[in-house]
């Protein structure tokens, strides 16, 4: 097998070197078939190492750490906060593997890509499929959340216009998508920072209620990382648009962990500054946390600041997710494995048009039709299998033995975690796994008849 990226991998090879190329992967240039590689236009690079974090910032930074708090507080108890801290070593590890094989591989389509060249055709198929369909009921479960915010009483309506309107700046180009998202995550941040300031306060808190302890046992902390981990996995977004960041080997792999680093301070201050003020039990009864917290805080004048900072912070997510949903359309487009018209690039805005207008479409139909509360958990699934794939990825890069344990713990997490979602999400997710699994054999089994 030929590998992809040979600028890059001419600049990385002594470093990682390859591990034995899989069977049945078949020659790539530039992480793509030979086929596409004649026929694929190349996406404009335009984004840098600020640009690149911040859209990672607008994905994890986002309604997560607004929705996620309470689902977890209530599968942990007293242990939420080693949930977020488990969850956070796994997002680290996952992040580690991602960098690295993105330096090697700077395509569109993050962990498809790399589970294609490092496992074989079809762990990247399944990878890009458990991204597409997760990460599409996560669109839609964004896209009710602005709706929810910002007019309770049309949420689906709301949200399908949201969907319409981040798909047109989508459409405009990268670049300004990146800008948007720049201003997404500056006001989600001062309205974060004033939750913490209020909250710790003298006289609203109370350091008693962040006692650590185990009263929902091990299995609720893991299930709460598991919820957790739906806010962390935001970086994979800088990995998907690997074709569109100026000096990707260089880029990547300070993004990523800028991006998470940045992104773990700012959920560790918000989580100890809510359960100072609600506890844990509070915390897990509280339907919109942030706004149980200020309004307990003494400061009920700050509640309709952070609704609108919960409406804007879906935005930004919603944003950066059909951005991240759209490249690893268009690279399993060009492989095939989805309708070779969604590979198709823009002449004049250089973007994936058609895959963006599809994922669009998608999810306005699912946010006009659905009620997606349950999302998060079957979208988490999703997402660790995913990574699953990336740590796999990550463990044939033939490196010195100690360079194998971020990939092996990763792993290890990752399967951990999925298993310990609430059982729906773990069947739910199970079934669309093998629905895609069966779909790659008919048509494997087809192409060889």
């Amino acid at each position: 097998m030929t590998q992809s990226g040979s600028g890059q991998h001419g600049q990385h090879g002594s470093g990682e070197g390859q591990a034995a190329a899989p069977q049945g992967a078949g020659a790539r240039e530039a992480g793509r078939t030979d086929v596409d590689a004649r026929d694929a236009v190349e996406l404009r690079r335009t984004l840098g190492v600020g640009d690149a974090v911040v859209i990672g910032l607008g994905s994890m930074v986002g309604a997560g750490i607004f929705a996620a708090l309470g689902p977890a507080a209530r599968a942990a108890g007293s242990g939420v906060l080693l949930g977020l801290a488990v969850a956070a070593v796994v997002a680290y590890c996952n992040a580690m593997s991602s960098a690295r094989l993105a330096a090697l591989y700077p395509a569109s389509g993050g962990t498809y890509v790399y589970g294609r060249e490092r496992l074989g055709a079809f762990w990247g198929y399944l990878a890009g499929w458990s991204f597409v369909v997760g990460k599409t009921a996560s669109c839609a479960a964004m896209a009710l959340t602005v709706g929810a915010y910002v007019w309770p009483g049309q949420a689906h309506a709301v949200a399908v216009g949201a969907v319409v309107a981040l798909t047109v700046v989508n459409y405009g180009g990268v670049q300004k998508s990146a800008w948007l998202t720049r201003v997404i995550v500056a006001v989600v941040l001062a309205v974060l920072a004033s939750v913490v300031v209020v909250c710790l306060s003298p006289g609203a808190s109370d350091t008693g209620r962040l006692g650590i302890g185990l009263s929902h046992g091990v299995g609720g902390v893991l299930q709460a990382a598991g919820l957790l981990f739906f806010a962390f996995a935001g970086y994979a977004r800088i990995a998907t648009l690997g074709e569109e960041v100026r000096d990707p080997a260089r880029t990547i792999p300070r993004a990523i962990p800028l991006a998470l680093g940045i992104a773990l301070v700012v959920y560790a201050a918000v989580a100890v500054a809510v359960l100072s003020v609600l506890g844990a039990e509070g915390l897990g009864q509280a339907s919109a946390p942030l706004t149980d917290a200020v309004r307990a805080a003494g400061v009920p004048g700050l509640v309709p600041v952070v609704r609108v900072g919960a409406a804007v912070a879906a935005l930004g997510s919603l944003l950066a997710l059909i951005l991240g949903v759209s490249r690893t359309t268009l690279a399993m487009a060009r492989d095939r494995h989805l309708p070779g018209a969604l590979a198709a690039v823009h002449p004049r805005f250089q973007v994936p048009h058609r895959a963006e207008l599809a994922v669009g479409l998608v999810v306005a139909v699912l946010a006009a039709t659905v009620d997606v509360r349950g999302a998060i958990g079957f979208s988490s699934f999703g997402v660790l299998a995913y990574y699953a794939v990336a740590n796999a990825s990550a463990w044939t890069l033939r490196s010195a033995p100690v360079s194998r344990v971020l990939p092996a713990v990763g792993l290890i997490g990752c399967v951990t975690l999925a298993f310990a979602l609430p059982g729906v999400s773990v069947v739910v997710g199970a079934a669309v796994l093998a629905v895609g699994a069966a779909a790659y054999g008919i048509r494997q089994w087809a192409a060889s008849r």
